[in-house]
This record gives structure tokens, C-alpha cells and sequence, in this order.
């Protein structure tokens, strides 16, 4: 079957691309071949003026292309002629002697966004489903099929550099302000308007009809003056190189592509782009984030029940109890993301009052960034309502418990919220160390019970954790999975265990840091050697932020799971004891004046009675912390914590920000191979004790050469 197809509107040819068997439009080799035939016999065809392009799929135009195709090649010279096929077919819409308008609905992304860039004229509509973007940033990649040349030169260095670097998207409203489009238009219209848009061009006798975004002074400043180029491309490499660390090749090329295209030409620009193209394709980094792109990919496709039948019931009304940070963070994006009826429930109407407040401020952050409009924050805000009571909970679907860690108090909402819910109602506790049979225990309806672990902060963390009971039925598993997926958050489920997978390996490596810290090793260079790493910020920036009380609670839960392996040093106690939490309450291993951090505050080392010296090696520091999680990462898979390798990696990507570029743990176990892994685990353990016995499984993997994924 063909990808294309083309009917006659009169004077005007509608070229409709329709992706066979497959959900979505990309972009292969066939349908390249296909266009280059459609284009070669609309040129000869003299009852055609013009040419409307548009998407044969509901709500997607083109998502970019085909990664599994591009899979296959494996040397320089096959990426390099991949690049330039794209950039040749791309130009042949760019010459088409007839005008060629772009329908755009849906998402329109990297090699989706470059063709319609090629196009003469294009319009796209104003759906909360259109999104324009290039994103080859994000796996290792820069726009290869002229997109870094055409882009810039359409909507200036700022703002192409604003969204290459980034592998940023944008919706139809902000495109067409900053030119990325012509046309903005309710989906209804977006055909008549196309095929109006066409004729107009084919009368005018001309194929391009730009509008120009105004841009003022600035614009004329640093878009529209070689010396202001200069200063944008200057600051923007002292961004990239401080956000990336050095790590990620493929930001600093697309810059360097971006700048060789506006100031030498068109020509030495495409040839640039191949190139680094082509040397971006073949690197470790790259691999790197295209196997966690198609493993996200994968995870959205697993409702994590086991069954291929089982499929999510449709969630419309939740209940939240709990209205502090993570209840409010919780409901803001229930009803942002998922746009539920969200009913937050707390003991006081002042607490009920300030976690209203909290959800309102996310969709606040949205209007402000202009993610919705003015009219959907009023419809989103009209979502929310609080109780001090069971009052409203007779119609929710699902109920999220987010009070405190305590075991008693979350058995005691479990028994009150079944009293006031109906029968088919989900009980979702948020807990992060706490089994879930335990909080489960007195449920009289226990296969509607699990665990819904959430990140902090809510609305930026990408990682929900779903933690099945034992007599969590299937469809409840996947009813929550499907929701999670909802608030637009990468779900994986895991075995219910202290700590789950996340905490768990992240324990090990936070109580290795407070044992660094009590040997005398400076705060500053921990933290600087772990985001050196790849970590977007260091263990004592991460304790401080999520709370040192909070950090000790489930320190000593997983102590008492797990015995002297995980024993906590004496650090946290102490901070505790003279009322340092951190960022809360601006006591930590941090000043923070009027909420922002402003330097180590040295009485900390008073307080530990130690005195700092940078006596200890970066190379040190990365093998204590990082070899205590790689080895408890091991332990953990081989106690089937998580379901597979795959969700191990993501879960250690999403949820504590393991360098991605690194793959995950057990990639880099893989990576570093097993028997290295052991070697370095027992030179630890001989010098700072048991606690790096390498694992059972890392011992067999090292004799036996296994490995989490294949060679």
C-alpha cells in the first residue's frame, strides 16, 4: 500500500500522507522514495497550479522519522548519505517551481518539521495536539535534513538556537508567533484554509508569502547583524557547556551548525550539517539515548498487569488526601495534564486552603509560560475543589493518599476512604519506603490497593513508580498505569520491597556521601565531582532539597529492611539534632537567604567535628557513591524488584537523573562489564568494609561473562 495519495481540488493537488499499518506518519525510505515520484509527476502535470500537503492521520502530521531504520546503518559514510538524501529531497520541495502549502495538526517534529520548513507557505492549527519542534538534541543528534540551516534563517539565531539546542516543541500559538508558521486556524478550517491558501499562490504567480514575526530592536541587535550573531552564539555555548558538562556532543554541533549556515551560506552550512551529523550518529551518546527512546517508547505501550487483555478503565473524578507539597504538587497536575475533577481533602480548611493554592500555582506557571490560555486556566482551576470531610467522594474513581510516612496513619485513611468510597473506587498510597502490604493490610477490598510512588517536585519529576500488592488485581494495575501515563509521567511497575527500586538503589549511594562528608571530604567537591559525573546535581544539594528529616526517615527504613549494608552514617543524625532539614526551613548543609542557596555553611563541619580537605580524588569519590548503586542496582534486579533491565535504567534516568548519556546502571554494569565491576567492588569492600561485597549476581555475571541486554 502507498503512503501517498493525491485527489484534485480544482486547479490544486492534495497530497495526503497516510502511513500504512502504522499509528503514526514517519518519515523512511519508502515514503522518501514515494515523494520524490508524487513531486516528479505534479511538476509535469499542467492542470495543477498547486500543491496542498497534509496528513491522512487523525491528530498527528508527521512525528519525525523512522529511528529503527536508522538503526540499521552503523559507519560514517551510511549516515553521511542518509543526511544528504534528506537534504536533497527537501530541497527538490524547495525549488517545486509550484507553490506547496503545509497542513499541519498534530505533532510536526524533527524530519516533519524540516520538510515543512521546506515547504512555500505553512499553516497549522491552534490544537493543544499541534506541536512543532526538532528534537535530535535529545537523542544525541542535530536536525540533518536542513532544519539547522533553514530553521535560523526563518525565525533568527535566537530563537531557532532557543529550540534546536533544547529539542524543544512548540505549540501552534507560540510557532506562529515566532514565524515558524503562516497561518494559525481552528482544526475545522484547516483544509478549506490550505486549499484558499494555494489558489491565492497560484494566482499571485509567486510561491512564498513569509510573514514576518516583528522583532524590534533586539531583534535587529543580535538576529540581523553578524557582531550581535557573535554575542548570541558566545553566551549560548557558556550555557550549553555549563548545563551539559561537556557530556552531550550534539547541542554544542547543532550551535556550530546553526552559526556555519547564517554566516558562511547555504552551501558550506548543508555540508556542515551532513557531517556532524554523521560523526553525531556513530557515537556512544548518541546509542546511549536512542535505547532510552525506544524504551520509553515501549513502557507507554505496557500496562504492567502481564496480561494482553487487560486494559485501563477510564478515571474521570480523583480524590487526593493530603494537602501538603506532594498532595498539592499531586492534584495541580491531575488536572493540568489528566484534566479530572480533583477533590483534596485535609484535616483543616486552612491546610485545605494552601494545597488549593499549590495546584492553582501549577497551572499558574503554565499560563505564565503560555502552555494554556487565559480561558483554559479559568476551566482547569473550575476542576479543583477541597473538603475537610468525605464530603464529594461518593463518585471518585481513584483516591491518592499522600499524608505522612507513618504506617498507622496510612492504614487509618485506607479504612476511613473505603467507608466513604464506592466498591469499584482504587486506593493509591504515595509512599516511597513503606510496603504496600503492610499499608494494605486492613483493606476489605485489598484488589483495588497499591502503591502510587511519586517524585518531588510533582509537576516537574518524571517518574512514577506503580507498586502492586500481593492481591492487587490486574485491572487495577493497569487502570493506574494508564492514569500515571495520563499525567504525563513515564510509569514503571515494581515489586513491592522497602524502598522499591528508585530509593533502594539510591540509598546505598546517599549514605556513602554522608560517609564521605564525616571523613572530612568538602560538600563543594562532592557535589561538583557528581554533576561532573553526569548527575544533574550532587547528593547534598539532593538531600538538602528533598528534606534532611525526610532523607533520615527513609534512611533508617531501609536500614531496618536490610541490615548493617545500609547503615546510615552519623551525618543526618547530627544535622537533625541542631535543627538543620534543609531548603524547608533554610538550615542544611547549605545558607539559603529568601529561599535561594547561597554557599555551605561551615559550621556544618563544627557540627560533625571534622575539618575539610580536599584530601580525597574525584576518581575516589565517583567509585564509592557510584559502585554502591551500581552494586545494589544488581541485588535489587536479581530480587526481580523491577520487571526487567529496561525499567531498571529508566526508573534510575527518570527518578534520581542517572546520566543518561550513561545509559543506567545495569547498562553501565554491561558497559563496564561485570567481572570490572567485582574487581573494583571487592578493592572497596577491603578497604571501607562489607557494605561493597559485590553481589551474588554480579559474581555469576562476572564468571560466566553474562550480560542485562544483549552484545
Amino acid at each position: 500500500m502507498s503512503a501517498l495519495s493525491t485527489t484534485l481540488d480544482g486547479a490544486t493537488a492534495i497530497l495526503t500522507l497516510d502511513l500504512p499499518g502504522e499509528p503514526v506518519n514517519k518519515l523512511n525510505a519508502e515514503v522518501k522514495r514515494e515523494f520524490e515520484s508524487a513531486l516528479a509527476t505534479l511538476r509535469e502535470d499542467a492542470n495543477v497550479r498547486a500543491i496542498v500537503l497534509i496528513s491522512g492521520k487523525p491528530d498527528t502530521f508527521i512525528a519525525g522519522a523512522d529511528i529503527e531504520e536508522f538503526t540499521r546503518l552503523t559507519t560514517l559514510v551510511e549516515f553521511e548519505r542518509l543526511s544528504g538524501e534528506g537534504q536533497v529531497l527537501l530541497q527538490q520541495l524547495a525549488d517545486f517551481p509550484k507553490p506547496i502549502v503545509v497542513a499541519i495538526h498534530g505533532p510536526c517534529l524533527g524530519g516533519g518539521l524540516e520538510l515543512a520548513l521546506a515547504c512555500h507557505y505553512r499553516i497549522c492549527t491552534d490544537s493543544p495536539k499541534t506541536q512543532l519542534g526538532l528534537p535530535e538534541v535529545q537523542l544525541g543528534l542535530l536536525p540533518g535534513a536542513g532544519g539547522s540551516n533553514r530553521l535560523p534563517r526563518l525565525i533568527g539565531a535566537r530563537a531557532a538556537l532557543d529550540i534546536i539546542l533544547a529539542g524543544k516543541s512548540e505549540r501552534g500559538q507560540k510557532a506562529f508567533r515566532l514565524g515558524m508558521v503562516d497561518e494559525l486556524v481552528p482544526v475545522s478550517i484547516l483544509r478549506s484554509t490550505a486549499l484558499a491558501a494555494a489558489e491565492r499562490l497560484a494566482q499571485s504567480g509567486i510561491r512564498s508569502m513569509v510573514r514576518r514575526p516583528k522583532t524590534g530592536f533586539m531583534g535587529l541587535l543580535l538576529d540581523r547583524n553578524p557582531l550581535g550573531r557573535r554575542i548570541v552564539y558566545a553566551a549560548a555555548r557558556k550555557q550549553l557547556l555549563k548545563k551539559t558538562g561537556g557530556h552531550y556532543p550534539a547541542p554544542v554541533a547543532a550551535l556550530e551548525a546553526v552559526e556555519v549556515g547564517l554566516e558562511r551560506g547555504g552551501a558550506e552550512g548543508y555540508a556542515f550539517e551532513r557531517r556532524k551529523f554523521a560523526e553525531l550518529a556513530i557515537t556512544d551518546v548518541s546509542r546511549k539515548l536512542i535505547q532510552i527512546f525506544f524504551a520509553t517508547n515501549a513502557l507507554k505501550k505496557d500496562f504492567g498487569a502481564g496480561m494482553d487483555s487487560v486494559r485501563p478503565r477510564t478515571l474521570e473524578r480523583i480524590g487526593v488526601i493530603g494537602s501538603g507539597f506532594m498532595g498539592a504538587g499531586i492534584a495541580g497536575t491531575a488536572v493540568a495534564n489528566a484534566v479530572v475533577d480533583v477533590r483534596l481533602k485535609d484535616t483543616e480548611l486552612q491546610k485545605v486552603g494552601r494545597g488549593l493554592k499549590g495546584a492553582i500555582d501549577i497551572l499558574k506557571g503554565r499560563l505564565k509560560r503560555r502552555r494554556i490560555t487565559k480561558q483554559e486556566f479559568e476551566r482547569l482551576s473550575a476542576l479543583l475543589s477541597g473538603t475537610t470531610d468525605f464530603s464529594g467522594f461518593g463518585r471518585v474513581d481513584l483516591v491518592i493518599e499522600a499524608v505522612f510516612e507513618d504506617l498507622e496513619l496510612k492504614r487509618r485513611v485506607l479504612r476511613e476512604t473505603e467507608a466513604a468510597t464506592p466498591d469499584t473506587t482504587i486506593f493509591a498510597t504515595n509512599t516511597s519506603t513503606i510496603p504496600i502490604a503492610q499499608i494494605a493490610a486492613p483493606s476489605i477490598r485489598p484488589e483495588r490497593v497499591l502503591g502510587m510512588h511519586f517524585f518531588s517536585p510533582v509537576d516537574r519529576m518524571p517518574l512514577v513508580e506503580v507498586i502492586p500488592a500481593p492481591k492487587t488485581s490486574a485491572e487495577t494495575i493497569a487502570t493506574v498505569v494508564g492514569f500515571g501515563r495520563k499525567l504525563g509521567k513515564t510509569v514503571i511497575v515494581v515489586h513491592d520491597s522497602p524502598g522499591f527500586w528508585v530509593n533502594r538503589i539510591l540509598t546505598p549511594y546517599m549514605n556513602e556521601a554522608g560517609f564521605l562528608v564525616a571523613e572530612g571530604t568538602p560538600i563543594e567537591q562532592l557535589d561538583r565531582t557528581m554533576t561532573r559525573f553526569g548527575f544533574p546535581v550532587g547528593p547534598i544539594t539532593l538531600l538538602d532539597e528533598v528534606g534532611i528529616d525526610v532523607g533520615a526517615k527513609a534512611g533508617a527504613v531501609m536500614h531496618a529492611a536490610f541490615g548493617e549494608r545500609l547503615t546510615p552514617s552519623n551525618v543526618v543524625a547530627k544535622m537533625i539534632a541542631d535543627g538543620r532539614f534543609g531548603r524547608k526551613n533554610g538550615r542544611g548543609f547549605y545558607h539559603y537567604h529568601e529561599g535561594e542557596r547561597t554557599g555551605v555553611d561551615e559550621k556544618v563541619y563544627d557540627l560533625l567535628g571534622v575539618r575539610p580537605k580536599e584530601t580525597t580524588s574525584p576518581e575516589t569519590i565517583e567509585q564509592r557513591l557510584i559502585y554502591a548503586m551500581l552494586n545494589e542496582a544488581a541485588m535489587a534486579e536479581s530480587e526481580a524488584v523491577v520487571r526487567s533491565p529496561r525499567d531498571g535504567d529508566i526508573g534510575a534516568i527518570f527518578g534520581i537523573g542517572f546520566p543518561p548519556f550513561r545509559g543506567g546502571p545495569l547498562r553501565m554494569i554491561d558497559d563496564l562489564g561485570a567481572a570490572r565491576v567485582v574487581s573494583v567492588l571487592k578493592d572497596l569492600a577491603s578497604t571501607y568494609g562489607s557494605r561493597f561485597t559485590p553481589a551474588t549476581k554480579l559474581v555469576e555475571m562476572a564468571d560466566s561473562g553474562g550480560r542485562y541486554y544483549p552484545g
